[in-house]
């Protein structure tokens, strides 16, 4: 006897669904150890990366308490507590905090008029090619703002000049001392320019660009033009003629 449409459809259905727990119980029989292994990996990589960020947040958290501390204890003008503090910082995984200990322990030797040993940590930052560049590139600043009475001028030069470019956010400090560099070198004309360029931007401290305009005046720069970018560079040209 013909089955109704009806039937067919559900037996056609039975069918369809019976090949499918077959082929799934085929598949569990060929691939189930497998399966279950890379459950297993995928677990044990999530667990693992969700201990080493509580692990790495636990350590930048007793890190901060360290710094804070040392900061404290320099505060309190006591700085054999503020060294020990630091310390173990300088050797730390955490960038930042490596970097800031460093900055930190050289500021203190500068404190205590010892430049040679401040250059030395400053140069330390500047050589850690494992830190982020904003950090060394500080530190070359600092460097050459703590040596920088006893350098040739050429060696200023060659030293700052991928900072002094206008792009770069240290072409105010960079930049004012490359031009003085210049100066000192007989180079009036690269003096001139460089004062030029530091009244001309907007992207200094007021106080480096008060002076260009003035030093670019004295070199007889039209410090109207070299300060016409900004306002606040055409206010202190006028100054500048005022005075």
């Amino acid at each position: 006897m013909a089955l109704s449409p009806e039937s067919n459809e559900a037996f056609f259905r039975e069918v369809d669904e019976e090949m499918r727990r077959e082929q799934f119980a085929s598949f569990g029989r060929r691939y189930g150890v497998w399966v279950a292994i890379a459950i297993v990996v995928v677990i044990a990589a999530v667990g693992g990366w969700l201990y080493w960020m509580h692990a790495k947040n636990a350590k930048a958290s007793e890190a901060g308490i360290q710094y804070n501390a040392a900061i404290d204890a320099l505060g309190k003008e006591n700085v054999d507590a503020a060294g020990k503090q630091l310390q173990p910082l300088t050797a730390s995984k955490i960038d930042g905090y490596r970097a800031m200990s460093r900055f930190v322990q050289a500021d203190v030797l500068l404190r205590n008029d010892d430049a040679k040993g401040a250059a030395k940590k400053f140069a330390e930052i500047a050589n850690d090619d494992a830190l982020p560049q904003p950090y060394r590139d500080l530190a070359i600043i600092r460097q050459t703002l703590v040596q920088y009475d006893d350098m040739k001028p050429q060696d200023v030069i060659q030293r700052l000049r991928p900072l002094a470019m206008k792009e770069s956010p240290w072409f105010g400090s960079a930049g004012e001392m490359v031009a003085i560099a210049y100066m000192r070198s007989g180079r009036r004309d690269l003096a001139s320019k460089m004062y030029s360029d530091l009244a001309a931007s907007d992207d200094i401290p007021d106080s480096v660009r008060q002076r260009a305009v003035q030093m670019a005046g004295a070199l007889g720069t039209d410090t109207d033009k070299a300060a016409g970018n900004g306002k606040t560079g055409d206010k202190n040209a006028k100054d500048t003629k005022a005075g």
